[in-house]
């Protein structure tokens, strides 16, 4: 069952006593999302949840749930989208990774015959005692490689792993860490959480 985010527009709300579930649409369709509520929390004031309203724009992580032959997404955190930028950021690295399962990695060197098998480079990397899943990351700096590595082996949240955490575990400058991941992250292969600094790995099927 793997984490997922989406980027989309409120619907419609309905608010019970266990949880709020929101309408929501994607511009690919619309799913149900289910938010638990905390009995603790019902009388705390979040001015972020006051901007959740009908024909809001938001962000939700989560996972999905079946319930009979429906499936929802559950999530622990949604908020409010302030720049609307982010809508299109989404819409194009969704665009990025849809071609990258579905036709293939970029050549990233002129010439049909310069560019070595996927498989190959997977051999590659595996001799090299890099753990990357079968991501392909020759294009990355040795510290971006270290960043991946540790994001895909560290026990995390659904909230992900804080560039400064990740700094400390592996030894390396802040600076240089917050460089990695935003490599990482134009590339599609991380992805922003709960703020710019904290990541979590965006995992295929």
């Amino acid at each position: 069952m793997q984490q997922l985010t989406l980027v989309g527009q409120i619907r419609n709300i309905s608010i019970q006593a266990t949880n709020i579930t929101y309408k929501f649409d994607d511009g690919t369709g619309s799913v149900e999302v289910k938010q638990w509520v905390d009995g603790d929390d019902v009388d705390k004031t979040d001015p972020a949840k006051a901007k959740l309203v009908e024909g809001a724009y938001c962000r939700v992580w989560g996972k999905i749930k079946t319930l009979g032959d429906r499936r929802h997404v559950v999530t622990r955190i949604i908020r409010p989208v302030e720049d609307m930028n982010e809508v299109s950021y989404h819409l194009l690295e969704v665009t990025v990774i849809h071609l990258h399962f579905t036709r293939g990695p970029l050549a990233t060197t002129g010439g049909a015959g310069s560019a070595a098998p996927q498989q190959q480079q997977q051999q590659q990397q595996q001799s090299a005692g890099g753990n990357y899943g079968g991501v392909d990351l020759s294009g990355y700096s040795a510290i971006a490689k270290r960043v991946f590595q540790y994001m895909r082996e560290a026990p995390q949240s659904n909230e992900g792993l804080h560039q400064q955490d990740i700094a400390a575990k592996i030894g390396v400058d802040t600076a240089d860490v917050a460089k990695a991941g935003d490599d990482l992250l134009a590339g599609g292969l991380i992805y922003t959480t709960v703020d710019d600094q904290t990541w979590a790995i965006l995992e295929a099927e």
